[in-house]
């Protein structure tokens, strides 16, 4: 069975019964442990010396060996069961296995942008809508279409980031005179995706972003949009 991918720690306590006297003394990687009882080693060397010490060498595991007085029970609370784990011991030994690596997680945000993203207008009649569009990329400004300019063709891909985008739309209605047209078919469209320059014309294949406004529309509108690139 493959071992946890989480460290574990196993504290094995001292006996506190007189142990008999060994020819030698054992050590864990160089710390002499004696007195360990019910202790397993894995992956381990052993060797005796010709004094008869035992040294055990258990890459992966670390002995630490203390000193604490153990308090001192009253007659009434005197008891002879073995005490808990969190109680003060005279020695003790921690063996800890190492930690296994953890695999990093492949970083999940693209490094740059591989295609070319515009934005476009469209007008049915210029000027008859009455509507300004003001144009935001990451909260930056980045321009104003106007309602009485011809077809705007823009490359916006330097002014997006790899991944999302954050694009708002503001569209206001100019106020001034009588309106040129009321009519719902008279529409300024503003359209933003990914798309190829050629032979001096523009082709958006994926329309990612599509805002317009009429010039039967009377309210100042704001749409905020989220523009992913690759």
């Amino acid at each position: 069975m493959p071992r946890p991918s989480a460290r574990i720690a196993i504290t094995v306590v001292a006996s506190l019964v007189p142990m008999l006297a060994l020819a030698g003394s054992v050590f864990l990687n160089g710390v002499k442990i004696d007195g360990v009882t019910n202790t397993r080693f894995e992956k381990a060397t052993v060797r005796i010396d010709a004094e008869g010490n035992i040294y055990i060498d258990a890459p992966g595991y670390a002995a630490r060996v203390t000193t604490v007085t153990p308090a001192t029970p009253t007659p009434a609370t005197h008891s002879t069961a073995t005490p808990p784990a969190a109680a003060p011991l005279d020695a003790g030994i921690v063996a800890q296995a190492p930690a296994p690596a953890v695999p990093v997680a492949p970083s999940t945000s693209p490094g740059r942008i591989s295609q070319r993203y515009w934005l476009v207008t469209e007008q049915t009649t210029p000027g008859m809508t009455d509507f300004d569009i003001d144009v935001y990329v990451n909260s930056r400004w980045l321009r104003r279409l106007r309602n009485n300019e011809d077809q705007v063709v823009v490359d916006i891909t330097s002014q997006l980031r790899p991944g999302a985008n954050a694009v708002t739309l503001i569209a206001r209605k100019q106020a001034g005179g009588s309106r040129r047209s009321t009519s719902p078919g008279n529409v300024f469209k503003v359209i933003i995706g990914e798309g190829n320059e050629g032979g001096g014309n523009v082709m958006i294949d994926t329309p990612l972003i599509r805002f317009q406004k009429t010039a039967a529309d009377v309210q100042d509108a704001t749409e905020e949009f989220t523009l992913t690139t690759r």
